[in-house]
């Protein structure tokens, strides 16, 4: 394992794995959306400060988070069909900002992004935020 570079890189990593350790399902999903929004920020802040290790490393944590989405998507309904779509599309986007920065497409992604975390967050109880019910 890599020494991290700072305590305050240290203290987010102790208290993000403490937040997954105490996670149900619907809040894994919920953790993931949150990294993505924020990566997605991220990367785009990075890009106007000229911060090319940044940029690069938030887009790595951007296509991390969409990973575990993607592996976290059960069932075969569809809403499932629609987030494996969501998921694929939101994986070219972020892949295609690395030749060539878009941050209207990266903007327009983490939109739609927490638009369905607020979806799901506000979903009926017995509704998985994976797709699956």
């Amino acid at each position: 394992m890599r020494p991290l570079a700072n305590p305050h890189e240290a203290y987010h990593k102790v208290a993000f794995d403490a937040r997954i350790e105490v996670s149900d399902t619907a809040q894994l999903v919920h953790l993931c959306y949150e990294q993505l929004i924020g990566a997605l920020g991220t990367a785009v802040h990075a890009d106007r400060i000229d911060d090319n290790m940044l940029r690069s490393r938030s887009l790595t944590r951007a296509l991390s988070a969409i990973t575990a989405l993607q592996m976290g998507v059960s069932g075969e309904n569809d809403v499932a069909g629609a987030l494996r779509h969501f998921y694929e599309a939101a994986r070219r986007t972020v892949l295609d900002c690395v030749p060539q920065f878009d941050t209207d497409a990266l903007m327009r992604l983490r939109g739609d992004v927490s638009d369905i975390a607020t979806a799901m967050q506000a979903a009926p109880i017995g509704q998985s935020a994976n797709g699956s019910f």
